[in-house]
């Protein structure tokens, strides 16, 4: 025997299942709100890692580096520079005040932005900052 699909069956399929959805969506949207202050490293958050930030912005970073995961792919990864210059904002400023005016000849290359000490102290500090978030290991780093 088959059963006969009506419109009231179909009704309460599609209600019962957006209920479903929404309290889902609810309860999920209330565990990330509830782990965030565990993970996002908002208490390191002050007025040179805010600097920081702002630089990184009007120097458009993002357009070549990505950071977490997010922006483009021209140059390296920068949510864990902090911890490949070895736990060093000196050596990231360092790094950064290095970079020729002219770029390397040949190889792609950052420009040099000519920032001053504080932007170069403020950028490694919103570095630093990034690096401490926990990412729960995101971006992977896989390996080709």
């Amino acid at each position: 025997m088959s059963e006969v699909f009506t419109k009231s069956m179909a009704r309460n399929i599609y209600f019962g299942g957006s209920v479903f959805f929404f309290l889902l969506f609810l309860a999920l949207t209330y565990d990330t709100n509830r782990d965030l202050p565990n993970r996002d490293n908002r208490g390191a958050i002050n007025e040179q890692v805010s600097l920081g930030k702002r630089v990184w912005e009007e120097n458009n970073c993002i357009g070549c580096h990505t950071l977490l995961g997010e922006g483009a792919y021209f140059a390296p990864e920068l949510g864990n520079v902090y911890t490949r210059f070895g736990n060093s904002t000196d050596a990231i400023v360092g790094f950064i005040k290095s970079r020729p005016a002219e770029g390397i000849p040949g190889r792609r290359s950052m420009p040099q932005f000519n920032l001053s000490d504080e932007e170069l102290e403020a950028v490694a500090a919103f570095l630093k900052y990034s690096s401490e978030i926990n990412t729960a290991n995101w971006p992977p780093n896989v390996q080709g």
